[in-house]
């Protein structure tokens, strides 16, 4: 753990301030909520003693006038904790609570609309739980329509997701934002923040798991709780609550994680999971990055760690027998860049239980030294190497790339060309007018999520065969891979100027040759002439 900003309060049993009684007001109000998941005595939300020290400590301290000493809490809490169902009942303290404002607006924000809907099924799930307090609400849950549930005699709880705009104009006299580190951008949080300054006694807080980087918001809010906690600045109107383990910990040692994992003394998060994620992390660093980041809260930078441990992905740098591969199942994915940057095409093979994989990339031929200055690597000597293919003139020649591609078909029996319709659309016509197997894959997680699993399981297992491909190697070398609250899985740059344009087309290579479609190449099909390709 981090001492220096670690929330010893919480458990040293020190005495918290609640001279009116407010504090002791919250506390009662959890004890009377009921959760369907609870295992208490008639569903009793369990409240457990960490948690009720953060419901006096946030509710507690009241300056003379009874208005909040705390206005805004920094809860920094890795997953597993029961953050999502503690963050619900706060937010229905200031719906149908004691610290409801009558006709006010309380907020439940998040990252998007999934992470919003889990938010507001917990909410609902614990007003469910008890017919009495249902009774007496309106629920609004209709499919693409406003989340919400109104107490006509006290507030509306809504829940929002950082992707919707129109938020301006908003009043809240509560906020909570959700795993602000995965925020897209600030408009949301401008949004909301300045509708809490709007009144006098507003309470937000974030309550959020580590992220990666320092250009986000979460970071400058997190970080500035920090400085709170070290004393850097006296500002008692913030409460860190920072559960972060020191990046230089032992991930493996079971004592660092009881130390920030609050639940862990009362059953959650599943220590035999935490087992089976080290076990996983020993082989992979976005396991591992995955483990610090998500379990031990270690706010990682964005360039912290390829997506694989790059000595064991060297080890499939044996040469490729080309002409055995001649005439087999291929499957091809295609990353096009824009007009002056590195376009990827990656045929891919399959060989037992894994791949094997032959890349071309292509540049263009002008300004190639600038170029090289620009991303630190020598294209001018890949080029003579033939590890890039230069392209004449100072834009990507789509064409000549188009020619590559129905050149592989005319050697392997492609069955598929997997390609990202973004900047692709000359290469996809010329494709398709030749009757290619041409297959549009979108580019988030439902798409390369699992498609890295199966990526980093065949790396893993020395069953990835690449040749050593210079430029290749590069271009995985500099992926990070950014994980959500879910544990879904996307590719990044490390850096603004880093080239991943290889991994990306190998990704969607290996999705469709894991799928193992059966279409085959119009070029492959023996029973087509030479006339059956010209388009009448």
């Amino acid at each position: 753990m981090l001492t220096t900003t670690y929330p010893h309060w919480i458990y040293d049993g020190s005495a918290i301030a609640d001279t009116l009684g407010f504090g002791e007001r919250a506390v009662e109000f959890f004890r009377r909520l009921k959760h369907p998941k609870s295992h208490l005595p008639n569903k009793l939300f369990q409240l457990d003693p960490w948690q009720e020290r953060i419901v006096r400590r946030i509710y507690g301290p009241r300056n003379l006038d009874g208005s909040r000493i705390v206005n805004t809490v920094v809860m920094l809490l890795p997953r597993g904790n029961r953050k999502t169902s503690f963050a619900a009942a706060l937010a229905l303290l200031h719906t149908v609570g004691p610290e409801k404002v009558v006709n006010g607006e309380a907020i439940f924000a998040a990252s998007d609309r999934q992470q919003a809907g889990i938010g507001f099924k917990e909410a609902l799930g614990i007003v469910q739980a008890d017919p009495k307090t249902l009774s007496k609400l309106k629920v609004y849950d209709a499919h693409n329509s406003a989340k919400k549930i109104v107490y006509p005699r006290g507030a509306t709880l809504e829940v929002i997701a950082s992707e919707a705009g129109g938020q301006h104009g908003r009043t809240p006299a509560f906020v909570l934002a959700d795993e602000l580190h995965v925020w897209p951008n600030k408009y949301l949080w401008e949004a909301l923040t300045t509708g809490l300054d709007k009144l006098d006694d507003p309470l937000l807080i974030v309550a959020t798991t580590a992220g990666r980087g320092q250009e986000n918001i979460a970071w400058e809010i997190v970080e500035n709780a920090r400085k709170v906690a070290r004393g850097e600045i006296d500002d008692p109107s913030i409460l860190p609550i920072l559960f972060e383990a020191d990046p230089k910990c032992d991930y493996a040692d079971e004592d660092v994680w009881r130390s920030v994992n609050p639940g862990s003394s009362h059953g959650y998060p599943s220590l035999k999971g935490f087992r089976r994620h080290v076990s996983r992390a020993k082989n992979s660093p976005s396991e591992r990055d995955s483990l610090r980041q998500l379990k031990l809260n270690i706010w990682l930078e964005n360039s912290t760690s390829p997506f694989v441990d790059m000595t064991i992905y060297d080890e499939g740098s044996a040469p490729i027998n080309l002409e055995a591969l001649r005439g087999q199942p291929c499957w091809i994915g295609v990353d096009v860049s824009k007009t002056t940057d590195l376009t990827a095409v990656v045929a891919c093979f399959r060989n037992d239980d894994g791949f094997v994989v032959l890349p071309q990339f292509f540049c263009p031929e002008d300004n190639i030294l600038a170029r090289s200055e620009r991303d630190g690597v020598n294209y001018v000597e890949w080029g003579k190497d033939k590890l890039i293919t230069p392209t004449p003139g100072n834009v990507i020649d789509y064409v000549m790339v188009a020619d590559a591609i129905i050149a592989l078909c005319e050697t392997y029996e492609v069955r598929e060309i997997g390609i990202d319709v973004t900047y692709a659309q000359a290469i996809i016509a010329i494709l398709t007018e030749r009757g290619l197997p041409v297959v549009i894959l979108q580019q988030g997680w439902k798409t390369q999520s699992p498609a890295l699993s199966e990526l980093e399981r065949a790396i893993i297992s020395r069953r990835f065969q690449h040749g050593g491909h210079k430029v290749l190697r590069w271009n995985f070398s500099n992926v990070v891979i950014y994980t959500d609250s879910n544990e879904n899985r996307t590719i990044h740059k490390g850096k603004s100027t880093d080239r991943v344009d290889g991994a990306s087309a190998t990704w969607m290579a290996v999705s469709r040759a894991a799928a193992g479609n059966s279409n085959l190449s119009f070029l492959n099909d023996p029973s087509v002439t030479a006339e059956d390709m010209v388009l009448p």
